[in-house]
């Protein structure tokens, strides 16, 4: 049972049935259960009869591979040894095995590779006709009959597994779809009604009374952010899906969307800008705005005071960002942590690399994007 077990899972079946097909060929009262097209074999077996087996056995360890030469090559070699004349050999049966095995595991020409293989059958038959009168035209329909059979059962073999895998597939797909719309109702009904409630709250609190102008600007800013959010969520929200996430501004203007709202909210942002603005849409313009946004979320949790420093170069062909915090107080934790991992995932999607690491007591982040 371990040696069955240890074959079954260490050695391709192709490889297994080659050696089975090869070794039974000499074992005696097996070795001549095979396949006789001819009459009765005339030459005894020699040192060709022996390669001519091992060829049309081991001719089947390639089927996994190259489907198409394991398939000539046991046909040529079974040709050869029948015409031949030499003893029946269980490796015959190879070439059935092969049949079976390239009407499955042919890619590309199956029409042409199996038109090869009927005009070789047929150059065999008539070549064996003119030497054995014994082989009758009916015969010789009858076992062609026979190998088409096998080749279409290889093809319905294909078919089969073709069609299993779309159903594998088409599950697979329906799984995910039904999980990103689990996962968009939850976010809708959890996350959607906390920021419209905080929403409301900052915008009731700019109507209360004795309210310095400092708090309403602060106030202000939060229901800001919060309807931002808002927007932001609902475009996820139908990604998950399956609509098109819309990017409803070019990237420069979210961006210093983005830095306005920061700086109402009492953080010290730095923005300078090199070379000609352009537009930068799509999935490139939203890795832009996020690395800003995270950037400056970096800056606000761990930086002194949230002050940062943005730069952005537009380069022949490429956007250079640069975030800077400043006193930043834990810079090794962060130069670990999820945001800088999922801001690289994001910059490496859209073919753009991201740097991140402590300088003195700065935290510097540089990217650069195509576009």
């Amino acid at each position: 049972m371990r040696v069955a077990r240890f074959l079954l899972t260490h050695v391709k079946w192709d490889v297994l049935s080659a050696v089975v097909l090869v070794g039974l060929s000499f074992v005696p009262g097996v070795a001549q259960q095979g396949l006789e097209l001819a009459a009765s074999p005339h030459r005894p077996l020699d040192l060709l009869g022996v390669s001519l087996i091992v060829i049309q056995g081991g001719g089947v360890a390639l089927l996994g591979r190259w489907p198409r030469w394991s398939l000539a090559l046991t046909g040529s070699a079974f040709a050869a040894y029948q015409l031949l004349g030499f003893p029946t050999t269980f490796a015959a049966l190879g070439l059935l095995v092969a049949l079976v095995g390239a009407g499955a595991l042919v890619e590309r020409y199956r029409m042409l590779t199996a038109l090869l293989a009927l005009g070789g059958y047929v150059a065999l038959v008539a070549a064996l006709i003119a030497l054995d009168a014994a082989l009758t035209v009916l015969d010789a329909l009858a076992f062609g009959a026979l190998l088409a059979a096998l080749w279409i059962f290889g093809s319905w073999l294909r078919s089969q597994s073709a069609l299993r895998r779309s159903h594998t597939e088409r599950a697979e797909r329906e799984t995910i779809t039904a999980e990103r719309a689990r996962i968009a109702h939850e976010l809708h009904d959890v996350v959607t009604h906390h920021v419209t409630a905080m929403v409301v709250q900052a915008e009731a609190g700019q109507f209360r009374q004795n309210v310095d102008q400092e708090t309403l600007d602060l106030l202000a800013s939060i229901a800001d952010g919060g309807r931002t959010t808002l927007v932001d969520l609902r475009s996820l929200l139908g990604a998950l899906e399956g609509e098109a996430e819309i990017s409803r501004a070019p990237a420069e203007q979210k961006v210093d969307d983005i830095i306005a709202r920061v700086r109402a909210a009492g953080q010290q942002v730095e923005l300078v800008k090199h070379g000609e603005p352009r537009p930068l849409m799509g999935a490139a313009g939203l890795a832009f705005v996020r690395v800003v946004q995270e950037g400056l979320t970096n800056a606000m949790k761990h930086a002194r005071d949230g002050a940062a420093a943005v730069t952005i170069t537009y380069g022949e062909g490429e956007i250079l960002v640069e975030v800077v915090s400043f006193g930043h107080k834990s810079a090794g934790s962060t130069s670990g942590g999820r945001g800088i991992i999922g801001m690289r995932e994001r910059v490496q999607l859209v073919g753009g690399d991201l740097q991140a690491e402590p300088v003195d007591d700065r935290f510097v982040v540089r990217v650069r994007i195509p576009g």
